[in-house]
């Protein structure tokens, strides 16, 4: 029985974006281990860049003391009920970083993170489980992040910035830095859309565009 085997939920264009930091990370740490996709729309296990895809079930039946598995699913709703299913069935949510990738000090990111080529965390940061940050993101000092965050390409994160659960952040979105005392808030499931400029707090539940931001709809 091998003692610990990997795998990245979603064989779509996430997670094989994903795949060869996942592969880098292992090469980093020494771990010579099996990296599977997870694609439940399989019905056989089939090859995936070099790499066997299989449905969940077929991964959960394999016999192995350890498994880790990152979630690269971009919506963060199905992000976050497979970790609560991985949890369930006693399997380890796993976070990769790429080697490029700059992260500094006073830095708690929780479990289940995805950092791509080119991404920078600075200092003093809570993140919060499941977090995607896309290529050349960075999120500045004093911010907290929730969970099941998700930042696509391009995020620029100043500091003092407070982004709450399920919040997605587009593609080359700028938001402007808080103070200490007043911190900018993006709510709880907002979505701010790509190239979007925040330059005030976001409510809960709503869509931002433009620059300035302005809201969208309401959910």
């Amino acid at each position: 029985m091998s003692n610990q085997i990997y795998a990245i939920y979603g064989a779509s264009g996430c997670g094989r974006s994903l795949m060869p930091v996942a592969r880098q990370q292992l090469q980093r740490q020494g771990v010579a281990a099996e990296i599977y996709f997870i694609d439940d729309s399989l019905q056989e296990e089939k090859i995936v860049n070099g790499h066997t895809a299989v449905n969940y079930q077929t991964f959960k039946s394999i016999e192995c003391s350890n498994k880790y598995v990152l979630i690269a699913i971009a919506n963060s709703q199905i992000r976050e009920k497979i970790a609560n299913q991985l949890i369930a069935d006693g399997i380890k949510l796993w976070s990769v970083q790429a080697d490029n990738s700059v992260i500094m000090d006073n830095v708690e990111i929780s479990e289940g993170a995805a950092l791509s080529p080119f991404v920078s965390i600075t200092s003093n940061i809570k993140i919060g489980k499941c977090f995607h940050a896309n290529l050349y993101s960075y999120v500045e000092h004093d911010c907290v992040i929730g969970d099941y965050v998700t930042f696509a390409p391009g995020v620029k994160c100043n500091g003092n910035i407070r982004i709450e659960d399920h919040a997605y952040i587009g593609a080359g979105a700028v938001i402007k830095q808080g103070t200490p005392d007043k911190p900018l808030v993006i709510g709880k499931g907002a979505v701010v859309g790509m190239g979007a400029v925040v330059t005030k707090s976001v409510a809960a539940g709503v869509t931002v565009v433009g620059n300035p931001a302005r809201i969208l709809e309401r959910k």
